[in-house]
């Protein structure tokens, strides 16, 4: 037990909030601080459970009493608080790293710049439908604190932001995937492509021989940062552009997954995830069934039959021949990107939100070729404008998702697309993605 030793948690979220308990649990002095508003189901469980918090403010003398710090992955190390904890010498730890220490349990750890969720939750319901006892946490679901507390899986599949993993030191993942490596949250590692590209390797820390690395070899930032590095894991990479074995790749139009069990093949057109982006989802995912020697036919019957998550792709409706899609999960140029090369119509593009230094040359042939109109949502759309007024005819500015879904509504013909896939953060007109994703719902749902 850690009678009277104090741990101080910065954030009351749902990793905080569950970090706490877990501490809690284990015989910790808890205090909880948040610079905003705590969230009021939070608050209640806080409340609940008896554990000290704070909102609005960080006192600071409460804070650096403790022996060790949980930070939100959303707090930068720039935050004064996070600094002059780390000039206290108080170490500063992620939830995970934390939770980690309190499991037995097998550890599959996704991260990526894009496609970590979907392949998250699709590896979750493979590892479900074969029979696991398996939990689903980290950037998706209950927190991983939470469910340690509460909870006995004997496998954990956790989506990994490179936020957590800055934090992360003693924690192995027992199968690590890194889907790809795309400029984003640069503002918060410099402005420099290595630092965060040396953050995703994080996901390799700690393995060893009995461990698996799994990773895409046709991604150029991934197989650049790996150069000169040694891995203790055994390295499964998939391509599509590339024979490779042991490990995943395309054969016409086969996935064919090799690792020390016999070959896995299955058509791509029968996978229930479309699209080229989908195609190395499926093969990460099926790769870590494979590694498990989970049964084929388990593994092809849930590639076939997994509905992908809410705001990522998702089919809204069609109104007068015009469909809709939400992808508002798509908060950096190249989930974007994504969205629209696995589009198969016209589309009248909903984009625009808290420009992160973004760079939007990567959408412009995919504009030119399949956009017919830019609706903006967003406070500041000038460099939306800037970007791309000489590749489509029309760009119009909003500044609520109904009246967006209602321009874009106007701007489409029958047998178009309009997507929202904004590639940018939300934080200027919603609360968060989902709240964006909700509000366009709504809103199509009143054309």
């Amino acid at each position: 037990m850690n009678t009277n030793k104090h741990i101080a948690i910065l954030g009351a979220g749902e990793s905080g909030v569950g970090a706490a308990y877990l501490a809690q649990q284990q015989g910790y002095d808890v205090f909880v601080s948040d610079f905003g508003a705590i969230a009021g189901h939070y608050k209640k469980q806080l409340q609940d459970w008896g554990i000290r918090f704070e909102e609005q403010q960080h006192t600071e003398a409460e804070i650096l009493k403790a022996v060790e710090v949980i930070k939100s992955p959303g707090i930068p190390d720039t935050a004064p608080v996070i600094k002059k904890i780390k000039e206290s010498g108080i170490p500063v730890i992620s939830e995970i790293e934390f939770a980690g220490r309190y499991t037995d349990a097998k550890i599959v750890g996704i991260t990526g710049s894009n496609g970590k969720t979907t392949t998250t939750s699709l590896t979750y319901f493979i590892l479900k439908n074969a029979g696991l006892n398996v939990g689903l946490a980290g950037n998706i679901g209950k927190s991983f604190a939470y469910q340690v507390a509460t909870e006995k899986f004997d496998w954990y599949v956790l989506e990994l932001s490179s936020f957590m993993l800055d934090d992360m030191f003693s924690f192995k993942a027992d199968i690590g995937v890194l889907l790809n490596i795309t400029p984003d949250h640069l503002d918060r590692y410099d402005y420099k492509m290595d630092n965060y590209t040396a953050s995703k390797l994080r996901i390799t820390q700690n393995q060893t021989a009995d461990d698996v690395f799994i990773y895409c070899a046709d991604d150029a930032e991934t197989t650049k940062g790996m150069q000169g590095n040694t891995y203790k894991a055994q390295l499964l990479p998939f391509s599509i552009e590339k024979q490779i074995t042991p490990g995943a790749y395309l054969d016409n139009d086969n996935i064919v997954i090799n690792t020390t069990q016999e070959h896995f093949t299955m058509s791509i057109n029968d996978l229930a995830l479309q699209g080229k982006h989908n195609i190395y989802n499926s093969m990460a995912s099926g790769i870590v069934a494979k590694v498990l020697e989970l049964r084929s036919d388990t593994l092809r019957d849930s590639l076939a039959t997994f509905k992908n998550i809410e705001h990522r792709l998702e089919f809204v409706g069609k109104i007068s021949g015009i469909s809709f899609i939400n992808d508002s999960k798509a908060t950096n140029v190249n989930s974007t990107w994504y969205a629209l090369e696995s589009m198969t119509s016209d589309v009248v593009l909903i984009l625009g939100g808290v420009d992160k230094g973004n760079d939007y040359n990567m959408l412009k042939d995919l504009i030119k070729q399949k956009v017919k109109a830019i609706v903006c949502l967003g406070k500041d759309n000038q460099r939306l404008h800037e970007a791309f007024e000489d590749d489509v005819d029309i760009i119009v500015n909003t500044s609520s998702a109904a009246t967006a879904a209602q321009t874009a509504y106007h701007l489409a013909t029958k047998g178009d697309t309009v997507l929202l896939s904004p590639a940018c953060a939300s934080f200027d007109l919603f609360k968060n993605y989902e709240d964006r994703g909700d509000q366009f719902k709504a809103a199509v749902k009143e054309l």
